[in-house]
């Protein structure tokens, strides 16, 4: 060092320090000054160097503190990212549930809709068979109402032309309103082993009806009065005096006869009015009746009019049978006040 070697020649040379103090001084102020120069240079040389390193030091703390901070952004968005990443697992956990459900049912709901609108027109199919087996089975019954329907007001035709119910008359030989029969001037009853009831040969009661049969209006096959042969005659007392007009005589019609004939009903007849005591009789018309008009309607020649308490019907002959005659109804018509045109026309 320059230090080291300036001491050196101090040191050689002691003895002369008298003659060369001057010089000395010089040489020391220009040695002080070439070391204040290197000490300036050196200290130039520092300061830059400390400069330098200041300015590395600034410039790595500064690339730490961007280090830092891309750091910190960067735990930032690492942490931001996996809070994402946790949120994104944790609904995905749940998610594919639902996710699988709904592509389910946008993939799906299509074809369950087809199937399911095809399930309904197999059930509606289904029931529009069954609705059309019932219409078909409904349509059966209401042919086979209708053709009852036929039948039964076939059947109350028959039973109106049996009872008569077109008949707008009064009648005055009712059982139910008080006529009767007078048994002294009326044929007795036919009876046959047919209409009587045995037992061990006792005999326990008799079928055959009475003559008060034919006072009511019940006209059914065997519902009648049977006299023998073919000649005989009823009286009817009639319930109050009466001034008569007309007699109706009612028979079965030959469709529901069980014998499929008409040979038992009354052919030729005669009326007669009669009185009180002493039951005077009084022509009133001689008649015959056709059996094929069950019900057939007689006028009466009562003029001038008179009021009669019983009628007698007098029957001569029937339509074949030989045995008996039957008589199902008689009716009797009339008023029980004189009537105002003294000439009643006959009804037929």
């Amino acid at each position: 060092m320059p230090r080291s070697r300036n001491t050196g020649d101090l040191c050689v040379q002691p003895e002369d320090t008298s003659h060369c103090t001057r010089p000395r001084r010089g040489i020391q102020r220009g040695h002080i000054s070439r070391t204040t120069e290197a000490a300036s240079a050196n200290m130039t040389w520092l300061t830059c160097l400390a400069c330098f390193l200041r300015t590395q030091a600034q410039q790595v703390l500064l690339n730490t503190c961007r280090c830092k901070l891309l750091c910190q952004k960067l735990m930032e968005k690492i942490g931001l990212l996996v809070l994402c990443a946790f949120g994104f697992w944790m609904f995905s956990m749940h998610l594919p549930s639902k996710m699988e459900v709904w592509q389910d049912d946008s993939i799906n709901s299509p074809l369950q809709s087809l199937r399911m609108y095809q399930e309904k027109v197999r059930h509606h199919t289904g029931e529009i068979q069954d609705l059309r087996g019932s219409m078909n089975q409904l349509i059966a019954k209401l042919q086979e109402m209708e053709a009852m329907s036929d039948e039964q007001k076939m059947a109350q035709k028959i039973m109106k032309m049996i009872q008569g119910d077109y008949i707008e008359k009064p009648d005055f030989a009712l059982k139910s309103i008080g006529a009767s029969i007078d048994f002294e001037h009326t044929s007795a009853t036919y009876n046959h082993d047919k209409a009587r009831s045995y037992w061990n040969w006792i005999r326990l009661w008799n079928y055959a009806q009475p003559p008060d049969v034919i006072l009511e209006p019940n006209v059914t096959p065997g519902n009648c009065w049977a006299f023998a042969g073919d000649r005989g005659q009823v009286t009817i007392r009639l319930a109050q005096k009466v001034y008569l007009s007309n007699l109706t005589l009612q028979h079965i019609p030959k469709t529901i006869s069980l014998s499929g004939s008409l040979d038992t009903a009354p052919k030729d007849f005669v009326i007669y009015g009669m009185e009180s005591p002493p039951r005077e009789e009084v022509f009133l018309g001689a008649f015959q009746f056709q059996p094929e008009n069950t019900i057939q309607m007689f006028p009466l020649q009562n003029q001038p009019p008179r009021g009669f308490a019983a009628v007698k019907v007098k029957i001569s002959s029937n339509w074949g049978n030989p045995r008996f005659t039957c008589l199902y109804r008689v009716r009797v018509h009339g008023s029980v006040t004189p009537p105002r045109d003294s000439h009643l026309a006959p009804l037929s």
